[in-house]
């Protein structure tokens, strides 16, 4: 399984739109990547390791895919739609990682 990490950093005088991301565009993304999309979340900075510091990254997103060529096939057909929605609710430019996910558990 692996893991494509999209981080947005919290950067002085940057916006985030969590309401538009959370309402607008995962649910296209969601739409448009399944059914190969096998689970995903979103995580909202609240601070950083210390109380009351900004948190490095506004937001975090982690999709699930079973290969890096099933996440290519999904999201290659609507990689244009899905990145020219980026303006709508960030003026940042996203971090993107695929990983290998080495252990996976739920508790």
């Amino acid at each position: 399984m692996i893991n494509v990490s999209i981080f947005y950093p919290n950067t002085e005088g940057s916006r985030f739109d969590l309401d538009y991301y959370l309402n607008q565009h995962m649910p296209m993304t969601l739409e448009k990547l399944n059914p190969a999309l096998r689970r995903v979340s979103v995580e909202h900075g609240l601070s950083g390791a210390i109380p009351d510091v900004t948190p490095e990254f506004a937001a975090i997103c982690h999709l699930y895919f079973d290969s890096v060529e099933a996440f290519q096939a999904a999201f290659g057909p609507h990689a244009a739609a899905l990145q020219s929605d980026i303006p709508n609710y960030t003026d940042v430019r996203p971090i993107i990682q695929i990983s290998e996910v080495k252990i996976s558990q739920s508790s």
